[in-house]
């Protein structure tokens, strides 16, 4: 793994700049194509496209160094090329990376790099896997693993392997299929050691492999390896055929697509951006919640509005008002945060839906009390005989408490049932509703209390 210093850009640029090729050759040689597409982040576009064309002659290497990527380059690199350069780089990629590099691609520009494809049984392939969504196993599977059938003999299961794997850069798992193709079992390695001369291979092989279905999402995909520790996984249809495989670097690559999503949605950020994405694109993306927020706001303030009279005659009240908000969205982003955190890793079922409703308010029930006895011992040292102001924030904090633990389950469960990433719930969405919200029970109570206790 090769770390660039900013000598080490300078010097590159310089040769850049030079177009000494033998040089930047030489700087390449050893380097990993992960290392390049790193490299290419500190480059500007054309600097890139000049090494990128620079190692033509290991087009291998552009392949990789292509996918290693980061998806914005990756679409200002092929900008560049016509759909029969870009044909030529998806002959050299394992069937999932091709159809990904064709996903990003125009619609007219997909057809025509597929028609470009020298390797028709790929092309086939490419065509199959497209029709699968994206966000599902079927989409992120590729189609190179060895199989063979379970009446083969160990020597001729041993032929086979030996036949397929001349077109395979990595093997992870020997399938073990049927006449039908439908997945029977894994043949281990140590199997074909001890057992060389085994009449058949259906009598060693390990059955009821685990496996995904081609429709499975990607996340439950993802949950799978983590519970059963694998490097590989095939994937099968509806009848059981096996029809792809999933590796643990595909998964891993998605978990850590989704998480940055995640992140972003839940920091109000309404679509994937990077810290290099335009100004334009980034304020698009930024903008629609922080209007929201406003919104919030102003609606805080036409109810603060009318309550002035209780303001101007007990401006204590004022003070706690940073209070109730604080600790309504606080409340509301712990609860939410664990019901999508559970959502997320498997751990929480939409079926415990009440389940954990009512666990929510046993907890909400808990923290109330102890919070509002806090609030209601510090108010009363501090504003002594003005029962009015302590018993309006204390019973205030103990209904926002509730209702920001219930209102923070609830949301996330419901928007995991109608199919819509329950992360925007750990957002701002959760923060402006508990903020309007608790300023109305702060309000009513205040209220209510100067009614028991006036002034």
């Amino acid at each position: 793994m090769k770390e660039f210093t900013d000598q080490d850009i300078e010097k590159i640029e310089n040769l850049i700049e030079e177009h000494n090729e033998e040089a930047i050759i030489r700087e390449l040689a050893d380097l990993h194509p992960a290392d390049i597409a790193e490299l290419f982040q500190s480059l500007n576009l054309r600097q890139a496209e000049w090494v990128f064309n620079l190692i033509e002659n290991n087009k291998d290497q552009q392949a990789e160094v292509l996918m290693e990527l980061d998806e914005e380059d990756r679409k200002k690199l092929l900008e560049g090329m016509n759909p029969e350069q870009i044909s030529h780089f998806i002959d050299l990629l394992d069937t999932d990376d091709a159809v990904d590099l064709i996903q990003e691609l125009d619609e007219e520009d997909r057809e025509e790099v597929i028609q470009n494809i020298e390797d028709m049984e790929q092309a086939g392939d490419i065509v199959d896997l497209l029709q699968y969504d994206k966000d599902t196993a079927g989409g992120l599977m590729g189609t190179e693993f060895i199989k063979v059938n379970e009446n083969l003999s160990m020597p001729d299961c041993l032929k086979e392997m030996r036949r397929q794997a001349e077109d395979l850069d990595d093997i992870y798992y020997v399938y073990v299929v049927d006449d039908d193709d439908r997945l029977k079992g894994v043949l281990p390695l140590k199997k074909m050691i001890t057992h060389p001369s085994v009449s058949k291979i259906k009598h060693v092989m390990e059955t009821d492999p685990v496996s995904v279905k081609a429709d499975m999402p990607i996340d439950e995909v993802a949950i799978d390896f983590e519970k059963y520790d694998l490097v590989a996984m095939p994937v099968i249809d509806s009848i059981g055929r096996l029809v792809g495989q999933i590796t643990v670097d595909d998964v891993m690559d998605e978990v850590r697509e989704q998480s940055e999503r995640d992140y972003q949605l839940a920091s109000g950020i309404s679509s994937d951006i990077d810290a290099d994405d335009s100004i334009w694109a980034q304020t698009k993306a930024r903008l629609p919640w922080l209007l929201i927020g406003i919104i919030g706001g102003l609606v805080n303030s036409v109810i603060l509005g009318g309550f002035e009279a209780q303001l101007a005659a007990v401006t204590a009240l004022a003070f706690f008002i940073p209070l109730i908000g604080g600790t309504g969205g606080n409340v509301g982003v712990q609860a939410s945060a664990i019901v999508v955190q559970g959502l997320a890793n498997g751990r929480l079922e939409l079926n415990e839906f009440w389940s954990q409703i009512w666990k929510g308010l046993r907890i909400a029930l808990i923290n109330a009390i102890v919070i509002s006895a806090v609030v209601l011992g510090y108010t009363m040292l501090t504003q002594p005989g003005d029962y009015a102001l302590s018993f309006a924030v204390s019973a205030s904090l103990f209904c926002v408490v509730i209702f920001a633990t219930v209102f923070g389950t609830l949301v996330p469960l419901t928007l995991e049932k109608l199919k819509v990433n329950p992360a925007l719930a750990t957002g701002p969405f959760i923060q402006i509703t508990n903020d309007v919200v608790g300023l109305l029970i702060y309000v009513g109570m205040a209220v209510w209390m100067l009614k028991i206790f006036p002034h």
